[in-house]
């Protein structure tokens, strides 16, 4: 099934055309419950590998924490995303690729505390390409092993939130709280930038923005995906909550807490309090540097 954002509800570029040159295409990924094969864009799902690679481990140090992993031996990467151009081409792929696949180590890192992410662009008639059986990580938190899911891709457009300019937003704080009180609606949470999983358009900080930058050419780097633990939260269910998942009678917050959660974050992600990872690469330098940050509420 579809998976549908509502409309916004209201005409943001109408109200406030000044934002309207910073707005960005994004496409919501919408993971649900499934069965993914090998061959399909999935998130949590099994994944391409060639035959002649072994499966990627983890090298680092890692912080002792509630869970920590075995003192000896290597950590297998878990699959995260698997994306094919044919479903979500937005990606800048690469000449001669058309899959992105993302892995993770399942343990918290001292950078930001989270779990250490890596990609990969391959050619999907590359020759000795096969479903891979990476062992699993022994005792990663759950919080960080997805469930398999299948997507829905959908394209929406985003609007600054944290990456409003300094000047512009503080010129249009009084606009957007008069919106608030005569409308109920905030363009902070209902208006601006989409909530979920997903590819381009803005990252959905919880804090300030903290964009890396290339480490070769000295530019911003470019936001790539969005890893985020939930689809929507208290504040902005009302736009974000696709329509093909609204109770027929009461609210998301009304259902029981399981059926809300299958909704709300099918893959089974609690990265911190609420949180994300954002993945960010420099399409324009050899090698395509890339890079990761994280916050949370």
């Amino acid at each position: 099934m579809a998976r549908t954002t509502p409309p916004r509800p209201l005409d943001v570029e109408a109200l406030f055309p000044e934002v309207a040159v910073h707005r960005k295409a994004a496409v919501r990924l919408h993971p649900r419950r499934g069965n993914p094969g090998a061959r399909d864009s999935s998130l949590g799902g099994p994944v391409l590998w060639p035959r002649s690679q072994p499966w990627p481990h983890c090298e680092d140090d890692h912080p002792r924490t509630a869970f920590s992993p075995p003192a000896d031996g290597q950590i297998p990467l878990v699959p995260v995303l698997q994306l094919f151009a044919a479903d979500v081409p937005e990606p800048s792929f690469p000449d001669g690729t058309d899959v992105l696949q993302v892995l993770w180590c399942p343990f918290d890192h001292e950078h930001g505390y989270v779990p250490r992410p890596e990609i990969f662009w391959r050619d999907s008639a590359e020759s000795g390409l096969e479903p891979a059986d990476p062992p699993r990580p022994t005792g990663a938190d759950s919080d960080y092993l997805p469930d398999p899911c299948v997507l829905h891709p959908e394209r929406v457009t985003d609007y600054p939130h944290w990456d409003l300019p300094d000047g512009l937003a503080d010129a249009l704080e009084d606009r957007f709280e008069q919106l608030e009180e005569e409308s109920g609606w905030s363009y902070w949470s209902h208006l601006s930038v989409s909530d979920g999983i997903k590819v381009g358009g803005y990252p959905t900080w919880t804090q300030e923005p903290n964009w890396p930058t290339c480490p070769t050419c000295r530019r911003r780097m470019e936001h790539l995906l969005t890893v985020n633990s939930a689809e929507f939260d208290g504040e902005s269910w009302r736009a974000w909550l696709p329509v093909e998942d609204t109770p027929a009678t009461g609210t998301i917050w009304d259902l029981p807490y399981e059926e809300r959660r299958r909704i709300q974050s099918p893959p089974g992600l609690m990265l911190g309090d609420m949180g994300g990872i954002y993945l960010f690469e420099c399409p324009s330098c050899p090698g395509r540097p890339f890079a990761y940050r994280s916050d949370c509420s």
